[in-house]
This record gives C-alpha cells, structure tokens and sequence, in this order.
C-alpha cells in the first residue's frame, strides 16, 4: 500500500521582499527561499506550499494580513486565472523598475560584465491594448474558476473561446473581455461565439478527443488600420464555413483580410497548413518609418509594433553606421532589422533559420525597393562559418537577436573569428544574454545597455546591448 504523503505546511504571516524570476515574488523564512506568484514587495500573507526542495519552495497565497503599499487593483476580471499579465497588481513605474533590475542582475550576477554605460528603461507609451496578435482557442469544456464550482450554478453550455490555462492543454479559460489587443479584437471573438452558440452545426473542438468544428481564431491589426482574421476549421463542411466567414465579413466590413484553415492534425500549429483567401489579401501591411512590412498568417512581427520601432531605433543607434558598413544581421526573423537599417548601411546580410521568414524578408526588401540587403535561410552555426565570412567579407557591425535560448557556442566562436568592430546583441531573455556576453567578453567590452519594455503586466524585458572590439584585438 503506497504511503500518504505528508500535506506541506502553511507559513503563516510571511512578508514579501523581492520580484524573482518568471514574475514570481519572493519571501524568505529562515533559509528557504519561497516563491509566490501574484504577489508584491511589502505583503504580508499566508502561503500554501505547493512544492518544497531543500532550499527552496513553490507556493500560493491563501490569504492577506497586509497590503503592499505600491500594490494597484488589477484592471482585468480574468487575472490571476488566465496566466497572462501576472503583474497587473503593480502600478507600472514599479514593473519597469524591477525589470531594469532584472537585466542589471543578471548581467552581473550570470555575466560577471563590467558595464560602462546603463540607460533607463524605456517603457512603453501604451501598457493596454498594444498586441497586434493573439490566437484564441475553442472548446467544449471551458475552464471552471472556484467561484463558479462552490457557487453550484448549473452549467448547460460550456462552449468557450479564450486563452489555454497554463499547464493544461485541454482546458480554455472562456475570455469575455482581454486588454492585449484593439478592442475590435473582443468585439470580433465574442461576435464568432454568439454565432456558434446560436446555430447549429458549430460544435466548439474538444481537445482530449479530437473532435468538433471550431478549432482557433487568429486576429492581426496593424498600425496602417489593416486587419486580419483567420478562422481554423477540424474539417470541412463549406455550407457552414460559408456562412459564419459571411457573417463576419458583414459583421465586420473593417477587415482587410479574412482567411481560413481546414486542419485536421493533432496539434493546433498552422505553420504547415494551407491558409486559404475568403475575403480580402492574404496579408497585411504594417508600416515604420515609412518602410513597408507585409505580413502574412505565418509571419513573425514583434506584437508590440510601438515599442518595436523604439527597439529598432536603438539597435540602429548602437549600431552608428555611416552608409559604409558591411552588416550581419543574425536570427533576421523576416528581416525586419535589416531592412530598417538598411538605408544606413552598405550592405546587409541576413541570416535566419525558417525558409519562410526569409522568404518574407526578401518580399520586404522588394516591396520597398531595398536593393543592399541579402538573406540565407538555415540553422545559424551551419551558415555563419569561416567560410561564409571569407566569402562575404568581414563585417564591420553585427546585429544579433537570438530567440530566448540565447546563441550557439560555435555562432559565438565564429562571431570571435569574424571580429567586427561593434556588435549590437538584442534580447529578449537577459539571463541567456549575460551567459553569451560572458563569451565575448575575452574579445569585446560592454560599452551601452538599454533595456525596452515590451509586454507591459508581464515580467518579459528586451534589453539592447552595444559591444566593442577591445583595443589590443582591433589588429588581429
């Protein structure tokens, strides 16, 4: 008979001292360190463990003794539920202060870098309704809060459409009002739902047992007023695809493109999917500076398009080109970067590793008459070799901005061999960063940090980085 485990105590009147990593807060009793999430610096609660090590312990808060005096009321009634916007209960000066010492720490602590120059944080001018993306999903069995289980209403629909709960692939909490996005975004969600629940023949997709017709809602906006919706069937039935794509389409005469998915796979990714034209383009245009950036369903673009440009304008600052530079532009996404530099440079080269991404890029640089640039699609420590530098030239400057794993040992190693004089590292996970910054350091000095704020309510930061080739390695 397999032995009960003990139920891990309760800590009671606990103050919290600090923000930790993944949005957490932070106590300290005795000598355990204990996280807690939706918790601030100043609260005094009680904690339910929910996971103890020998140093360390995860737990949820039960209940309040005092409040923290910077603590604000979330303005979202979903919060705390969906895992989205963990941080709505600090007003934002506080948000941006902890993350600019989030990158400060982890560059010293992780990175041991001697920082010459540490420029505030760049916060964003708009902290609600600033995505221009977000997927919604369906399904027959939304999730239930505590209050509606104790409450003992009766349920006879539970169709929902919104956000996965964390950790939980077949549970979607239903969304009914989200802050993220244009407000046309919930307009158009909950006009889809209604549609659904008041026809037949619409059954919302059960993820356990792969069955239904509604699967997913993708919608886009952009700075230029173009909108973008893409509905995802399981299977085909064209009368009823019809007639819901009609409806939206006269519902919401504002979009500019209205494109449709039948998939049939296991998984909810579209990426290898056909994504078919309803109404409209098949794109969209997002614009910068005047500069042009058509994007497709499968398109990478930051989600935060404000906040975007203001992290191009630093990286492009950083990266003081005077029109005589050659110019790598590592992980270039559909060549974003690239192509906003590009007037400043003589030439750029990136190099990214999914095909349609660069195809995209290419499509970008057309689209804007960008004739200086150049793009290679494959894994990053295969392309950038001795050989692709000795073919290409040297750089003069190399733009890098890695997903959140950071870069390669032997993209770090060739990026040595190439010495450039300056290289500009975007990132958007400090704590990789610090790791790879900590490589270059034998060749390069870290001359400027600027850290952006991109997803206000949540503890992700960007953070901009200017290195410079240290003197005694300027002639090697």
């Amino acid at each position: 008979m397999a032995r009960k485990r003990k139920p891990l105590p309760i800590l009671e009147k606990v103050t919290i001292t600090d923000v930790a990593a993944e949005g957490k807060a932070l106590a300290r009793v005795d000598d355990m360190v204990v996280f807690v999430p939706y918790a601030a610096p100043g609260d005094v609660v009680d904690i339910q463990l929910l996971r103890k090590r020998h140093n360390y312990a995860e737990g949820k808060i039960l209940a309040f003794h005092e409040f923290a005096e910077e603590r604000v009321k979330p303005f979202c009634e979903h919060f705390g539920i969906c895992g989205g916007c963990k941080w709505q209960h600090l007003p934002y000066e506080a948000q941006i202060r902890y993350k600019h010492k989030q990158v400060i720490d982890n560059l010293t602590r992780i990175g041991k870098i001697k920082m010459e120059e540490i420029l505030p944080i760049l916060g964003s001018v708009h902290t609600r309704f600033y995505r221009n993306k977000l997927e919604y999903t369906f399904s027959n069995k939304k999730w239930l809060t505590e209050e509606q289980i104790q409450s003992g209403e009766q349920f006879d629909c539970m169709n929902g459409i919104g956000f996965h709960i964390p950790g939980m692939f077949d549970k979607v909490l239903d969304i009914h009002k989200c802050w993220l996005q244009d407000d046309v975004s919930n307009q158009i969600r909950l006009a889809v739902k209604e549609y659904c629940k008041t026809h037949e023949g619409y059954p919302f997709y059960d993820l356990r047992n792969q069955e239904g017709f509604m699967r997913t809602l993708m919608i886009r906006t952009a700075s230029t007023g173009d909108l973008m919706v893409v509905v995802v069937f399981y299977h085909e039935d064209r009368d009823k695809r019809e007639a819901l794509l009609t409806y939206i389409a006269d519902k919401f005469p504002q979009i500019t493109s209205l494109l449709y998915v039948i998939n049939e796979k296991c998984n909810d990714t579209i990426t290898d999917q056909d994504v078919l034209v309803f109404k409209g383009k098949d794109h969209i245009i997002e614009e910068m500076e005047g500069l042009k950036f058509k994007v497709g369903p499968k398109s990478f673009y930051q989600t935060n398009s404000e906040q975007a440009y203001n992290l191009y304008k630093v990286a492009r600052s950083f990266a003081q080109l005077t029109g005589n530079e050659l110019v790598y532009d590592l992980y270039t996404g559909t060549g974003t970067i690239a192509n906003f530099i590009s007037r400043q440079a003589k030439k750029v080269i990136g190099i990214e590793y999914v095909p349609e991404a660069i195809e995209d890029a290419k499509i970008n640089s057309d689209l804007n008459r960008i004739d200086n640039t150049l793009f290679y699609a494959g894994d990053m420590k295969d392309i950038l070799t001795q050989d692709f530098i000795n073919e290409h030239g040297r750089p003069d400057v190399i733009i890098t901005d890695p997903p959140r794993a950071g870069m390669h040992d032997d993209v770090i190693k060739t990026i040595l061999f190439a010495h450039p004089k300056r290289i500009v590292y975007v990132s958007c996970n400090p704590a990789t960063q610090a790791r790879d910054l900590n490589l270059l350091d034998v060749a390069y000095a870290v001359k400027k940090v600027q850290p952006v704020d991109m997803f206000p309510h949540t503890h992700h930061v960007e953070n901009v980085v200017l290195l410079e080739l240290r003197d005694e390695y300027i002639n090697h």
